[in-house]
C-alpha cells in the first residue's frame, strides 16, 4: 500500500526521551524508535533491540544481548555503545519531562551504571534489585550516540519509519527499508493533526483520513452511521480521585470508603461518558501485571457510607474541597459535578476548585497542595511505576498524596526482588487488594477508547498498549 493518513490530537513528538505516557506523542516516537525489549499483547515481553537477557544472582546486573544487523536510518549499525549513551540520556534529570514527570526515570535508575562491555553486549548494574527493569527499559527509546545532541530537532531511530517531511499540523514518516524486521507494507503514514474527536471521524468519513484516533462516543456515531468501520479498546488508563492523606477528614480510612460507596459509578459512566467506560476495581485495569480479577469494585451503598462516615465523627455533615482540571481528562468538570450531587446525598458538601492550567494543575498535585481531594489520571502500564510514583509511603513519589502503609511498602520491596513472574505476580495481586480496602482514591474508570477506520485500512486494530502501529 502506498500511503494511510493517521488524524490525531498532535503531530507533535517532542524529545523522545522524555517520560510521557501520551498515546498521541508515542504513536510517532514508536513509529521511528525502539527499545530494548516491547510489549506483547499478552502483557509480557518480547525482544526488540535485544534479543535476549538476563539477570545475575545479585539481582543487580542484567546483560543484554543485541541483535545483529540493526542499521539505524542513517545507516550506522547498531553498537552497544549508541544503548548506552540513549539510557545515560533518558536519566538525565535535565532532559525534563511533560506535567510534571520531569526526573521520573532518574528517580527508578539515576543511579545505575550502563556499559558496553562488548560491541553487541549491555550491560547495566542497578543500584537496587529492580524485577520489573523491562517495564522502564520498554519505554526508552535508543538513537544513535553521535546524534543524540541533535534531539529534539532532528530524529534518528531503528524503527519501521523514518521522518520524511514536517509541516504545520503535518508530519509524513516514509518506511524504512533497512528495517531489520523488514520493510513496512506502507509505504508512507501521513499524520495530520485536528483537535476536535469527531471532526477526526468526519475525516475518516470524508476520506481526508484512513484512522481517526480517540474519536469519542460522538465520533463513534457519527461514523457508524456513515458505515465507517470503529475499532474499540478498554483502555489501561484509570481516571480516579486521588484523596489527602496527609491531612483532614481522609485520613480516616472510613471517610475514604465511604466517599467510594457513595458514589453510583456506573450511573457516573452512563452520564459523563455515555457508556463508554468500565468500572475499576482498584489502581490498575486488566491491562495491568499484577491486576487481581477476583477483587470486586465497590458498590453504590450510600447508606453504609453513611454509616462509615457517622462512625468516623462525621455523622451531622462533611465538607471537603476538591480539586479539578478542565483537560486531561477533559470531562473532569462534569464528574466533580455528578460526585458533587452524589456526595451531597450522603451528607458530604463539596467545594469544586476547577483549574485551567493543565501544566500547572500537574505541579499543584505534584506539590502535595490538594485540597482533600484531586481529579487525576493514571496512566502508567507499568503496576511497579503505579506504586512507586502515588502509593509507596518509602519513596513518596511525584504523585504520591500521603498514603500509608507497612504492608504496602514492605510487599513492594518484596516484589522489586522477585525475578519469578509468578512470584511477583502473587505478590501485585495481594498489593491490589490491600489498596482497594484501604481506598487512597476514589475509584472510578477506565474509559473506552474508540478510532475510526477507513477502507484503506480495513482489519487494522489497535494494540494492547492503544498504539497505532502500521508494519
Amino acid at each position: 500500500m502506498r500511503e494511510l493518513t493517521v488524524a490525531q490530537g498532535s503531530v507533535e513528538a517532542g524529545d523522545p526521551h522524555i517520560c510521557s505516557d501520551s498515546n498521541t506523542r508515542n504513536n510517532v516516537v514508536y513509529s521511528v524508535y525502539e527499545a530494548l525489549v516491547t510489549r506483547n499483547e499478552a502483557g509480557g515481553f518480547s525482544p526488540c533491540l535485544a534479543t535476549s537477557w538476563g539477570v545475575e544472582q545479585d539481582g543487580l546486573t542484567w546483560l543484554f544481548q543485541l541483535r545483529e544487523g540493526v542499521r539505524f536510518h542513517n545507516g550506522e549499525r547498531l553498537k552497544a555503545s549508541d544503548v548506552v549513551a540513549s539510557l545515560r540520556r533518558v536519566v538525565d534529570p535535565s532532559i525534563g519531562g511533560a506535567y510534571g514527570t520531569q526526573g521520573v526515570y532518574a528517580g527508578y535508575i539515576g543511579d545505575a551504571v550502563f556499559e558496553a562491555p562488548r560491541r553487541e553486549v549491555v550491560r547495566i548494574r542497578t543500584g537496587e534489585p529492580m524485577a520489573d527493569l523491562l517495564d522502564l527499559l520498554s519505554e526508552m527509546p535508543i538513537g544513535p550516540e553521535d546524534e543524540l545532541d541533535r534531539l529534539p530537532r532532528e530524529y534518528v531511530g531503528t524503527g519501521p519509519y523514518q521522518v520524511g517531511s514536517a509541516g504545520r499540523g503535518e508530519l509524513t514518516l516514509e518506511a524504512f527499508r533497512g528495517h531489520w524486521g523488514g520493510a513496512p507494507r506502507v509505504e508512507a503514514l501521513t499524520w495530520l493533526a485536528e483537535p476536535g474527536p469527531a471532526t477526526r471521524a468526519q475525516m475518516v468519513v470524508d476520506r481526508d483520513a484512513d484512522i481517526g484516533c480517540m474519536v469519542g462516543a460522538e465520533g463513534k456515531r457519527l461514523a457508524g452511521a456513515a458505515g465507517a468501520a470503529v475499532a474499540e479498546l478498554e483502555s489501561g488508563l484509570c481516571v480516579i480521585f486521588m484523596l489527602n492523606c496527609f491531612r483532614g477528614p481522609c485520613v480516616d480510612v472510613r471517610v475514604r470508603q465511604a466517599l467510594n460507596y457513595a458514589l453510583d459509578v456506573p450511573g457516573i459512566i452512563s452520564r459523563v461518558k455515555e457508556g463508554e467506560a468500565t468500572q475499576l476495581s482498584g489502581y490498575l485495569t486488566p491491562h495491568h501485571f499484577g491486576f487481581d480479577p477476583e477483587t470486586p469494585p465497590y458498590g453504590y451503598d450510600p447508606d453504609r457510607a453513611r454509616r462509615l462516615l457517622a462512625e468516623a465523627g462525621y455523622g451531622d455533615g462533611l465538607r471537603l474541597a476538591m480539586d479539578a482540571p478542565t483537560s486531561m481528562p477533559d470531562e473532569a468538570p462534569q464528574l466533580a459535578a455528578s460526585m458533587e450531587e452524589m456526595y451531597r446525598a450522603v451528607g458530604v458538601e463539596v467545594e469544586v476548585r476547577l483549574h485551567g492550567d493543565r501544566p500547572a494543575y500537574s505541579e499543584l498535585v505534584r506539590g502535595k497542595r490538594i485540597g482533600d481531594m484531586c481529579c487525576f489520571d493514571s496512566s502508567p502500564r507499568s503496576a511497579f511505576r503505579v506504586l512507586r510514583e502515588k502509593l509507596h509511603s518509602g519513596i513518596r513519589g511525584p504523585w504520591w498524596e500521603g498514603y500509608s502503609s507497612m504492608e504496602v511498602d514492605r510487599l513492594t520491596w518484596e516484589a522489586q526482588r522477585a525475578f519469578d513472574d509468578s512470584a511477583r505476580q502473587r505478590i501485585y495481586r495481594r498489593v491490589f487488594r490491600i489498596v482497594k480496602d484501604d481506598a487512597p482514591w476514589v475509584f472510578l474508570y477506565r474509559p473506552t477508547y474508540h478510532w475510526a477506520v477507513g477502507r484503506r485500512a480495513e482489519g487494522w486494530r489497535p494494540g494492547r498498549d492503544g498504539l497505532v502501529r502500521v508494519v
